[in-house]
């Protein structure tokens, strides 16, 4: 049986695979933003976060690249929360039980939380890879977005410093 963790490219997959096991319903997004200030001082990232409770992590520009204008790339950490009926799941305590199924993942009688679980693993594997060659990056996660846009509408203007973003949840492929 295929693995989360077998498809490729590989980082994202691995932080997609990390990012669903961790409870993230709207307005109680604590324990993702805990992995994310982790993850910011495991790889020796500069983060901060705002009032609202949205966390940026900086990554600095190559060698080369420093002329470069900041891009930042955004993603909300937030995540619908249903199941069908007869299953049994606390959004607030349970990891979402997921599988590879003929080329697909799925979840297991809820939601899958790619909504924009697959963001926020773009941007880690982004920040996680050193191999990259690129001008500054700013890694914008933003709160409660499913419920009422609450991170982004109470952002302040000086919390970012790009002028490049990147909105990294839709719904239809090919539209930037």
């Amino acid at each position: 049986m295929q693995r989360i963790t077998d498809l490729k490219p590989a980082l994202i997959w691995k932080y997609f695979d990390e990012v669903i096991k961790i409870p993230r319903p709207s307005k109680k997004e604590g324990k993702i933003i805990a992995y994310l200030e982790n993850f910011a001082v495991n790889n020796n990232l500069d983060f901060k976060k705002d009032e609202a409770g949205n966390i940026l992590i900086n990554k600095p520009a190559s060698k080369g690249y420093k002329k470069v204008k900041t891009t930042i790339l955004q993603s909300h950490v937030d995540m619908v929360c249903e199941k069908n009926e007869d299953v049994r799941h606390d959004f607030e305590n349970d990891p979402i039980d997921a599988y590879v199924d003929d080329g697909w993942i799925k979840a297991k009688g809820t939601t899958l939380g790619s909504d924009n679980g697959i963001g926020i693993a773009a941007q880690l594997a982004i920040l996680s890879d050193n191999t990259l060659k690129h001008g500054p990056i700013e890694c914008l996660f933003t709160v409660d977005e499913e419920t009422g846009l609450t991170g982004a509408s109470r952002l302040e203007s000086d919390f970012i410093t790009g002028t490049v973003l990147l909105n990294l949840d839709s719904e239809d492929e090919g539209e930037l």
